[in-house]
């Protein structure tokens, strides 16, 4: 338990710096989010225009997203404001958007809503693999659009 405490509070510190900075780089007027493939520890992966990790929430149900207020600050979406579009081994044909409770349109990739997460800080990195938080747990996704359910699996809970 002590380590889910710990978990829980750098995920509160980190909150602080992430949040502003995610926003800017899902929100960019007329811009559409770009989704590509990227080799990693656990295999090839979904990742943003910026490189970092994208991740799907078991809560969601197909195109719905589940993950709000608290959540979305952990787990920033993927947002975009034009057609999503695809680089590299990923299927354009599996990208789509989902309309948020908000009104913002998020990008899905087989129809999972796509999330990054807060303590990724670089290129590379799958810290939230295999999480408990908010519900249910969150899995990188590969290029085929499947959950990768490998790798970190830390155990926490928490907002």
């Amino acid at each position: 338990m002590k380590h889910a405490s710990i978990i829980v509070a750098g995920l509160a510190a980190a909150l602080a710096v992430a949040v502003g900075s995610a926003s800017a780089t899902t929100h960019a007027p007329g811009r559409s989010a770009t989704v590509g493939a990227a080799a990693s520890s656990l295999g090839r992966i979904l990742v943003d225009s910026g490189g970092r990790t994208l991740y799907r929430f078991e809560k969601d149900t197909k195109g719905h997203s589940t993950c709000s207020g608290a959540c979305a600050g952990y787990w920033p979406p993927l947002l975009t404001t034009a057609e999503p579009s695809a680089r590299g081994a990923v299927k354009q044909s599996l990208l789509g958007i989902t309309r948020r409770t908000d009104g913002t349109r998020q990008v899905t990739y087989a129809g999972h809503p796509l999330y990054r997460f807060v303590q990724d800080t670089k290129r590379g990195q799958t810290n939230g693999q295999g999480l408990k938080l908010s519900g249910a747990e969150w899995y990188v996704l590969s290029p085929a659009g499947t959950k990768i359910d490998r790798g970190n699996g830390a155990a926490a809970s928490g907002y």
